[in-house]
């Protein structure tokens, strides 16, 4: 494709995430104290530990691999406090967990919670568990434990005492035969994406700070902008996306070489992969992003300064929730498999030997890596 070639760098007057207060520079140095827990893995009961493209497998008797993942919702917690809307993040703590379970090809055999609160409300927790419960109804997969802890010294929310934190953790099985690895991606194998329902869980704290006034955005929580149907705050609330069930009968049909669920740091999260495949890139073409998406960079150049089209692939999905690569022989059967579950599964883009991550977007080709 054609196209001017722009390198990612933020100019000046520029909006960007790390202005919004995430700073992807500084949490990555901070995760370099990652490593102190390396020493740990000896301590495996059942043999070695198996290093994948974005966790770990513990090897669990008889060829059976355990893939525990624990995950947030990060600032989305607060939105909802500002609706006094709580079940739909439960749905979101459930979609994380498990969405991240799936890529090592293990599929989810348990959840369980943690719920901090301010202050024990019956509606609140009784709303968060129900969203839990329903997510957990669509992943297939039992809520086995959980804690509610009081810690009004610890979380002040929005709203009066409404404040409180969620997390999920899940584990999932997988036969070593069937472990998704990574590996094997080879020039022109294809990247397809299954749809998104908008923003996620991830990119929040810049929306948040963007479209809603009570931290210094444009819009009334409860104000619907031009062009929508729902008021904005019901916007960033709707719920992630499970993938659990198209991934499992895709997992069934056929051989997928990497599953990527594109959260924090979106499109950058394929760099893992290129540790893993010298010489192998990435190039996105084919972008569909919801509504919300183009409002938030509308907004902001009025009233923050530009967000780049680059930060925003680096931020937010764009339209694309998970991502596959298989061999370049097997797209229509994929395709076909996706159509039947109604994933809204499209090629989104394909392998290379560029050894960069770029994305032809609006008409320009962009550098992200």
């Amino acid at each position: 494709m054609e196209g001017k070639i722009l390198v990612s760098r933020s100019g000046a007057g520029e909006y960007t995430y790390a202005d919004s207060g995430v700073d992807r520079d500084l949490r990555l140095r901070s995760k370099e104290a990652l490593r102190l827990l390396d020493s740990t893995l000896r301590l495996s009961r059942y043999g070695d530990i198996v290093q994948l493209p974005y966790g770990r497998l513990i090897p669990f008797r008889m060829g059976c691999f355990l893939d525990l993942v624990i995950e947030g919702v990060g600032t989305k917690v607060l939105v909802a406090q500002l609706a006094g809307k709580f079940d739909t993040v439960g749905v979101d703590g459930v979609a994380m967990a498990v969405n991240d379970v799936i890529r090592s090809g293990a599929r989810p055999i348990c959840l369980a919670d943690n719920l901090h609160v301010q202050r024990s409300d019956p509606h609140l927790v009784r709303e968060l568990l129900k969203g839990v419960a329903d997510g957990a109804e669509e992943a297939g997969c039992p809520v086995v434990g959980g804690e509610i802890g009081d810690v009004a010294e610890v979380i002040r929310g929005e709203g009066g005492d409404k404040g409180f934190d969620l997390v999920v953790a899940c584990i999932g099985e997988v036969s070593e035969a069937e472990i998704v690895r990574g590996l094997g991606i080879k020039p022109g194998d294809p990247i397809i994406g299954l749809r998104s329902s908008g923003i996620h869980s991830n990119g929040v704290t810049l929306a948040r700070k963007v479209l809603l006034k009570r931290w210094g955005g444009a819009f009334d929580a409860f104000e619907t902008p031009e062009g929508f149907e729902k008021p904005i705050v019901y916007e960033i609330l709707e719920p992630t996306k499970i993938y659990v069930k198209p991934l499992l009968r895709v997992l069934e049909e056929l051989r997928v070489k990497a599953v990527v669920h594109i959260t924090g740091d979106a499109y950058l999260k394929f760099g893992r992969l290129m540790d893993l495949n010298p010489g192998i890139g990435f190039e996105f073409t084919n972008f569909k992003p919801q509504p919300i998406f183009n409002l938030i960079q509308e907004t902001a150049r009025r009233i923050k300064g530009p967000i780049s089209d680059q930060e925003m692939l680096r931020t937010f999905n764009m339209g694309w929730g998970l991502a596959l690569i298989v061999d370049k022989g097997l797209v229509d059967e994929c395709l076909d498999v996706l159509d039947k579950e109604e994933a809204g599964a499209e090629v989104i883009g394909q392998a290379n030997n560029t050894g960069r991550i770029s994305a032809y977007f609006k008409g320009r080709r962009l550098m992200l890596r």
